[in-house]
């Protein structure tokens, strides 16, 4: 399918594409979109920035037949708030012209009250994640027996994050008889798990296979030693305005993205994103970055699959990512919509490991560019690059030297360390009562004579 047009979508859809300016279909949604349409159960593995989120619901939208019942009849799950909120927009996006009622739920904020009231109000798309959906149907407010497909978005990142049992105690809600669609970047043995457990012969498309970059994206790579070098380079790199106007810097944590937030020359051009971060920063930060008044936002990957912004330049990972595939998902966010991208990986000694590990997954060797000859090497350190060796004495060492005085006399019987050996009850009362003398012993009472004499 080479346009929309050829989806044979409803009137109402296709406006709504067109306001937002999509023509042409992306072949993660081409080769979904009539499989979820016929209701089977559907896992979809493409890489991220493939327009998976279109994929799902164009079809689940043109199948949504308008209805004023309470309870919502489709449920979407996603690993992070921001991917919440992102999906919810895009709802609303494409059901400008339609009746749909859709909420986002998410927790990290006091706004469980507001979600409970918006529940009773009537749904009929509910996107959330795990947990906070999970209290919800404790509530009683919300309840799952009406729904009749079931998106688990990111289901990769989902299981990493540790909602496996959160996501079984969803699915014992939901009815047996549902469309079950699965979205994911990579495949994993927990993917594959989850597809065993819960799918009935489901339709699998795989569009990229996880490893393999997308072709708009240059990548380059930099050797720098510490923290303060990548940070001295960083400064110089982002002096170029024109080259970098929009730019994405991956860090490995919230320590280090505040770190180097706080330290970098372009403060002021700077938000941060972490998952240490209110909900009301966050957005604000990601608005920022989004409307222009920051060039550079400093982000952990908690959100490298869960932010979806347009024209982003390059992504800069200050860190090389533990896992390969994090790399890839990094990556992602640039280079969309046809436009071309830019990648840069800083390494220091102890991620040259990480380094190939992530070129043998992409079976590409990243370029690697000299350490410009304006940017300082520091010898700086941070808490976390300080490694501190635990020197252990020996023990026939540790006292060397020192003359037994009064505090180092021979330990007693009972201090030492030296188990006495354990003697018998019956040997006990032997050595405290010794043998008794009896009237006709003769060695005995001779014994006792020779005694008093």
């Amino acid at each position: 399918m080479s346009s929309f047009e050829d989806f044979k979508i409803k009137k109402q859809l296709k406006n709504a594409l067109d306001d937002l300016g999509y023509t042409s279909p992306t072949t993660i949604q081409s080769e979904s979109y009539s499989s979820i349409l016929s209701g089977a159960d559907f896992v979809g593995i493409a890489q991220t920035g493939t327009g998976k989120t279109f994929a799902y619901l164009l079809p689940i939208l043109q199948e949504l037949k308008y209805s004023e019942q309470a309870q919502p009849r489709v449920l979407i799950l996603a690993p992070t708030r921001e991917l919440v909120i992102q999906i919810v927009e895009q709802i609303e996006n494409l059901t400008e012209f339609m009746s749909v009622r859709v909420l986002g739920v998410y927790g990290g904020s006091s706004n469980i009250n507001a979600q409970k009231r918006a529940v009773t109000e009537g749904l009929d798309i509910i996107v959330g994640t795990p947990r906070r959906l999970y209290d919800l149907t404790f509530t009683n407010l919300l309840k799952l027996n009406a729904i009749k497909k079931l998106v688990v978005d990111e289901v990769d990142i989902m299981l990493d994050f540790g909602y496996k049992t959160q996501l079984k105690n969803i699915f014992e809600k939901l009815p047996l008889k549902r469309q079950n669609i699965l979205f994911s970047a990579t495949m994993t043995t927990y993917v594959d798990q989850l597809m065993d457990d819960f799918l009935i012969n489901p339709i699998k498309k795989t569009i990229a296979v996880s490893g393999t970059p997308l072709e708009s994206i240059s990548q380059e790579s930099y050797a720098a030693p510490n923290f303060y070098t990548k940070l001295n380079l960083l400064d110089h790199l982002l002096k170029d305005k024109e080259s970098f106007n929009k730019v994405l810097i991956f860090v490995a944590s919230k320590a280090d993205a505040d770190r180097l937030a706080d330290t970098m020359d372009f403060e002021t051009e700077t938000s941060v994103i972490h998952a240490g971060k209110e909900q009301n920063h966050r957005s604000k930060s990601i608005d920022k970055f989004e409307s222009g008044k920051s060039r550079i936002l400093i982000a952990t990957d908690v959100i490298a699959r869960g932010i979806d912004l347009e024209k982003i330049d390059t992504v800069i990972s200050f860190n090389t990512p533990f896992y390969p595939e994090n790399y890839i998902h990094r990556i992602g966010r640039t280079g969309r919509a046809d436009q071309k991208g830019r990648s840069i990986l800083l390494f220091s000694e102890k991620e040259i490991e990480l380094k190939q590990a992530i070129e043998e997954l992409m079976n590409y060797s990243i370029p690697l560019n000299e350490l410009p000859d304006e940017v300082e090497i520091s010898a700086q350190l941070t808490p976390q690059e300080k490694v501190q060796p635990v020197v252990q004495e020996e023990q026939s060492d540790k006292h060397k030297g020192i003359k037994p005085g009064p505090s180092l006399h021979e330990k007693s019987a009972k201090n030492s360390k030296v188990k006495a050996a354990k003697k018998s009850y019956n040997q006990r009362l032997k050595e405290k009562y010794k043998k008794p003398i009896r009237r006709g012993d003769k060695t005995q009472n001779l014994k006792k004579k020779n005694k008093k004499k």
